[in-house]
């Protein structure tokens, strides 16, 4: 019987993606979602309040990237436990 890994394989767009993800360095998404952290600041302290809330907004969806960079490193995609 086939495992749940070969059961349910990635598409094709999905696969593409995570080919060009597991390029990327991971310290990139956190370096970003620092800068955005540090621009987000700025912008608070240039009183410009609605350029902040945007920019600030980006930290948690870089983290999110940075954490989907990684578990596709670490598990790639369709891997299957071949003993």
């Amino acid at each position: 019987m086939a495992s749940t890994a070969e059961r349910h394989k990635e598409g094709p767009i999905a696969t593409a993606i995570e080919e060009q993800t597991a390029k990327l360095p991971s310290d990139l998404f956190l370096w970003a979602a620092g800068a955005a952290i540090t621009g987000s600041m700025t912008l608070k302290l240039l009183d410009r309040e609605g350029d902040s809330n945007f920019v600030g907004q980006w930290v948690p969806t870089l983290l999110i990237l940075g954490l989907y960079n990684k578990v596709v490193k670490e598990l790639g995609h369709d891997r299957t436990n071949r003993n």
